[in-house]
């Protein structure tokens, strides 16, 4: 291709990169952008350049290995789809003051220094920069790097494309066979979940432990509402599991409300209308950009203790973090006086660090080689994850791909919920009699789900090496309290309910004899007796799987206070889902990005911090002006 012809491409400039977008002659090519992207338009036939210069600029390559004209038309068809995909997607604002760790210092000095940039950390750590200097520690990456993350439509294919040590899920399977998953990445689990955002039950403020000013609460979860909550449109799935829930009986219909009310809701969801994601990592637009430093893949190996007392070494206080970056250095993250650790790692991250650290049972950690720098027997008990079971169903006519938008709040000890998506599909063994599919083939597979509440029934963590990057050995216990049992057959019970209501009827397909028609089951299909609380049961045990809502690990009154203390230990606290007894409400992201808000906001030990530091200033005033001059 000449110059001439290049002159007549039309390209767009997103902030800090260059992207050729629009058409080559006289081709029309039509791009659906989110409308955050913000594009500043050039014309190449202002700029006379070379094909080097065009493709330098594109791909940042000092000396491109070609340009010829298909290699050019090849790479501006790429970078169109990539575009068009969010592949190449301007920052948020908070990656300013977002850094790999491998560019941080070896060791420095912070107010507080919080380990997990996850859904409760990310607003904690905005909200404290408001006055102190704060540092955040993620083992993971950005999320906004990855179109599928970012995306409704990638929500299966993050989940089930991981690795080890990189992937922003890292997959794991309990003691008891179930699959499971945690976030790693920046935003923790709410930038890999369904998206689904409703606040806490009554209950749950009552039983949790902890000490709470509704009125702080009301106003931490409307702060994170208006950054990352949204009022889904329902389409042909939702809208139908919403009119089967109230024709089997979960009344009342209460609309779009963010609020735990009984009946059938429309719920917040955190991906807006064009289908991004939003998660707690976006809260860090709130944050003081000048008093805050976020560092990813940064692996936190061990909380640094030291005796608080020149007298007694018997009481020990948090001095700082050793982490390790994606090189294998280790950088050491230090707290000023009057500063604090505070771990924000999850309910699996966060008891398996105090462990690694010295903290928990002592005849345990000794068996490990672990010094033992403070007996606390509870860490890594009262671990609980509260069971799903559904049906999956395939669909006669088209649906959307949604996640979850609609639950059913029943009084029965269970939530109905559902979520449609399309999956490849596998097809058998290859036989010489079937031709293989030249395109990939696509079902729609719609779901309907029951999650009870609590649960009762009680679980454990426990180290499986010394490497923090290995996910410890977890045991939920399901269904070992037999109330569990039974608010699972209640649940279920009411979801068979929902399928024979008549919106469920266009789901079905039409036998080929008669006018019959039956759901297409895929995976296991509902008791053919679901009066018979034996095969309900039975049903829970064998199909149990998780809705990823666990929990506990550093109970509150057991492994911390509730201030969030760690019991025993000075200048260090949770904030996070493993202090959580009980899980609150339908979904717990919600209760969790405003803990992060709430637990500074209704604390009075930063306030005494700024009033030292002011009181500091103050008295430095004075000397340079009375005594210095």
């Amino acid at each position: 291709m000449e110059t001439t012809s290049l002159r007549r491409i039309t390209g767009a400039i997103l902030t800090k990169s260059v992207i050729c977008c629009t058409a080559i002659s006289s081709t029309r090519i039509s791009l659906s952008l989110p409308p955050s992207v913000s594009l500043e338009v050039f014309s190449l036939s202002r700029r006379p350049r070379n094909p080097r210069w065009f493709l330098h600029r594109i791909t940042g390559m000092a000396n491109p290995v070609s340009s010829s004209p298909s290699f050019l038309a090849l790479f501006i068809v790429f970078s169109l789809h990539q575009l068009s995909r969010g592949q190449f997607l301007q920052g948020p604002s908070y990656s300013k003051f977002v850094v790999n760790a491998t560019e941080m210092p070896i060791e420095d000095y912070y107010d507080y220094v919080i380990v997990g940039g996850g859904t409760a950390g990310c607003p904690l750590a905005a909200t404290l920069s408001e006055n102190f200097r704060v540092l955040v520690l993620e083992r993971g990456g950005l999320p906004y790097t990855s179109p599928d993350l970012m995306s409704q439509d990638g929500f299966l294919a993050t989940l089930t494309e991981t690795d080890a040590y990189d992937s922003p899920v890292q997959t794991f399977t309990s003691e008891d066979g179930v699959a499971n998953a945690r976030g790693r990445v920046l935003g923790g689990s709410s930038a890999v979940n369904a998206g689904f955002y409703s606040r806490a039950d009554e209950d749950f403020y009552e039983k949790s432990g902890m000490k709470w000013d509704l009125h702080i609460v009301n106003q931490s979860y409307e702060w994170v509402e208006r950054a990352v909550v949204f009022r889904p449109e329902l389409q042909n799935w939702q809208s139908a599991v919403r009119d089967g829930l109230l024709e089997a009986g979960v009344h009342p219909y209460r609309g779009f409300s963010l609020d735990h009310e009984m009946g059938t809701k429309i719920g917040g969801s955190t991906f807006d209308s064009t289908g991004q994601r939003h998660t707690a990592a976006d809260l860090l637009g709130y944050a003081k950009a000048s008093n805050i430093r976020v560092a990813v893949h940064a692996s936190v190996e061990r909380i640094l203790l030291a005796p608080t007392s020149s007298t007694s070494r018997s009481k020990q206080g948090a001095i700082g973090v050793v982490y390790r970056d994606r090189i294998g250095l280790y950088h050491h993250a230090m707290v000023r006086e009057y500063g604090e650790v505070i771990l924000s790692a999850g309910a699996i991250g966060t008891p398996q660090l105090l462990l690694l650290s010295g903290i928990g049972p002592r005849p345990y950690l000794s068996s490990w080689g672990i010094p033992v720098v403070h007996h606390l027997p509870y860490v890594g008990q009262f671990l609980y994850d509260n069971p799903r079971n559904g049906i999956s169903i395939v669909s006669p006519i088209s649906l959307e791909h949604s996640l979850i938008q609609v639950v059913g709040i029943t009084n029965l000890g269970a939530y109905i919920e559902a979520a449609s998506n399309i999956v490849p599909f596998q097809s058998p063994a290859r036989s010489v009699f079937i031709r293989a599919p030249t395109l990939p083939l696509y079902l729609t597979v719609a779901t309907l789900m029951e999650k009870i509440i609590g649960p009762l029934s009680i679980g454990s963590l426990q180290l499986a090496s010394t490497d923090i990057r290995v996910n410890p050995l977890v045991r939920f216990n399901y269904f070992a309290d037999p109330v569990d049992l039974e608010r699972c057959v209640s649940g279920m019970r009411k979801v068979g309910d929902v399928l024979r209501s008549r919106p469920m009827e266009e789901f079905k397909f039409r036998e080929w004899f008669g006018n019959h028609r039956e759901f297409r089951f895929v995976g296991p299909t509902m008791p053919g007796n679901q009066s018979s609380d034996t095969q309900m049961a039975d049903f829970c045990r064998r199909t149990v799987s998780t809705i990823w809502h666990y929990h506990g690990g550093c109970a509150m009154g057991k492994v911390v206070d509730s201030d969030h203390r760690v019991l025993g230990i000075d200048s260090l606290r949770v904030v996070d889902g493993s202090i959580f007894n009980i899980s609150p409400g339908t979904n717990p992201q919600a209760t969790l990005m405003m803990l992060g808000r709430f637990r500074d906001k209704n604390d009075q030990r930063p306030n005494e911090m700024a009033a030292m530091d002011t009181l500091k200033l103050t008295v430095m005033q004075y000397i340079t002006n009375n005594l210095l001059l």
